[in-house]
């Protein structure tokens, strides 16, 4: 049984849970609301719903401590990304109390990073962030938080449509300097990102049987891979591998590659082409990989794709698969139309002509 008593004019409330006894401040002069703060709180010990006094003293700053400590644990990739998103969640909420995180708030922070130029797709990262921080504070024993607010997210029209035709790929290959030639060519014919190349090391290679193996763990998806080796990738590599310096496959006077947009911008200049990303390498190959009549599921093995849905936002459909998709179908037509001129006038082997067939002009 719970009793209540005064403290320099407000009174406290006494409880106990799991026979430790609890004192909390009312924050109140008023002997009512003192005994409804206490009903309630035995209300929610009874009904184990009692998230504890630590959820009024967490801050933002445990939030944000609880986040990047579960993401170095787990040795996620993206541990650089959620530690951009907590110095920009940070600017704005400080080291306020978790529970004055409300989702008006939350709007208030919305319309502040909009104001300052940021992209609704940045903004949801943070926002992700913020959602995965208070997953993260229920999951701790005891909680640090007794729920989380509601956090809206941004519509994103942000879907990258960006491919090299074959004819961009060879001008850009021939702008490039001779360190990146090879690294242009393993994104356009694999499907590789980026920091799958410039990782890549001579013990994956195995020039015998014509392979590379991406190990698992050391890919975006976790799940590792093998891709082989045939034609202009084949001797790439085998160029690659007559000039070794190093561990790395791909490398810069035996270092490994790391920021190249200057002479990136540079080749697409001088090449008379719109400048793209590399990234967009990667949507060319899938493009390229079903267009050739590889299986679906095939070239999303060899890309390294995990679920449909990402892959079909790299599987682009441009105008140029419309207008073949156009003539195929008015192929088919005349197709259809010359057979049955054929059945009106007997002339295919083991038909004869049908009469009164009559086809519209």
């Amino acid at each position: 049984m719970g009793s209540i008593y005064k403290r320099n004019n407000m009174f406290w409330i006494k409880y106990s849970q799991y026979g430790k006894p609890i004192r909390e401040s009312a924050q109140t002069e008023k002997e009512g609301e003192a005994r409804r703060l206490l009903k309630l709180r035995e209300g929610q010990i009874q009904e184990n719903k009692f998230p504890g006094l630590q959820v009024n003293r967490t801050r933002f700053d445990d939030l944000c401590n609880a986040l990047i400590t579960e993401y170095k644990i787990r040795g996620r990739k993206s541990v650089v990304r959620a530690e951009l998103s907590v110095k920009h969640l940070k600017d704005f909420f400080g080291d306020c109390k978790a529970i004055d995180i409300t989702t008006s708030r939350i709007n208030q922070y919305i319309t502040a990073k909009q104001t300052l130029g940021m992209k609704d797709a940045s903004i949801n990262r943070d926002l992700s962030a913020l959602r995965r921080m208070f997953s993260i504070a229920l999951q701790q024993t005891p909680p640090l938080v007794s729920g989380k607010p509601y956090i809206p997210m941004l519509r994103e029209d942000n879907v990258r449509t960006g491919f090299y035709s074959h004819e961009e790929y060879l001008a850009i290959l021939g702008w490039l300097p001779d360190y990146l030639k090879g690294v242009f060519t393993m994104g356009y014919y694999t499907g590789m990102r980026k920091g799958e190349i410039l990782s890549l090391e001579w013990k994956q290679i195995n020039l015998f049987d014509k392979t590379i193996t991406l190990s698992p763990g050391t890919t975006k998806n976790g799940e590792g891979r093998i891709l082989f080796l045939v034609g202009e990738l084949l001797s790439m590599i085998q160029g690659q591998y007559q000039n070794a310096n190093g561990v790395y496959v791909f490398h810069r006077d035996g270092q490994k590659i790391k920021d190249f947009r200057f002479v990136w911008s540079k080749a697409f200049k001088m090449a008379g082409i719109p400048e793209q990303r590399f990234h967009d390498l990667r949507r060319s190959a899938v493009r390229n990989m079903t267009r050739s009549g590889v299986s679906e599921l095939v070239a999303m093995k060899i890309s390294g794709h995990k679920t449909r849905a990402i892959f079909d936002r790299y599987n682009i459909t441009d105008e140029t698969d419309l207008r073949i998709a156009s003539e195929k179908v008015s192929d088919f037509h005349k197709e259809h139309e010359r057979l049955m001129g054929d059945i009106e006038l007997g002339t295919i082997p083991g038909t004869i002509a049908i009469s009164g067939y009559r086809r519209e002009s």
